[in-house]
């Protein structure tokens, strides 16, 4: 599992020299990266621009699917509701992400969305992968700004 979750951290870390959040995505087939990316909202403009549905679009178009039920989706942050929702319609098999969010985060906190009765489908979830030093690299980024 390290060499995805190693491609998200590279992801995060270029985000934040870009000055985003620091949040990075590796999608994985077979213990393959397939897609990766940082988030990049403001680069973009796009305030969907989050690092898991950048990497769930490319994966779905490395693969010409948009059912990416044989893949896992490695992320520095739990995701948020916006996406927890696509990896839920990703079909994506498995999630796993290093630091909680008790703010944003909607696996573990807030809405819990793989846990509702309208979640079309709900992966294996596995956290805590490197944690201390997701965290390390979120609080760093908005010390910097304050």
């Amino acid at each position: 599992m390290s060499e995805p979750m190693s491609a998200a951290f590279a992801e995060a870390e270029a985000a934040y020299a870009r000055g985003e959040v620091p949040v990075g995505a590796a999608l994985a087939l077979g213990g393959r990266v397939i897609a990766a990316a940082g988030n990049r909202t403001l680069e973009l403009s796009d305030p969907t621009a989050h690092a898991e549905i950048l990497a769930i679009r490319a994966g779905g178009a490395a693969l010409g699917s948009q059912r990416l039920g044989a893949c896992d989706l490695y992320v520095t942050l739990e995701p948020c509701a916006m996406c927890a929702g696509a990896i839920s319609f990703a079909r994506v098999r498995r999630l796993y992400f290093a630091a909680s969010d008790p703010k944003g985060g909607a696996v573990d906190h807030g809405p819990r969305f793989f846990s509702q009765p309208t979640c079309h489908h709900a992966p294996e979830v596995y956290e805590g992968f490197r944690e201390a030093e997701a965290a390390a690299l979120l609080r760093r980024f908005f010390a910097e700004r304050r």
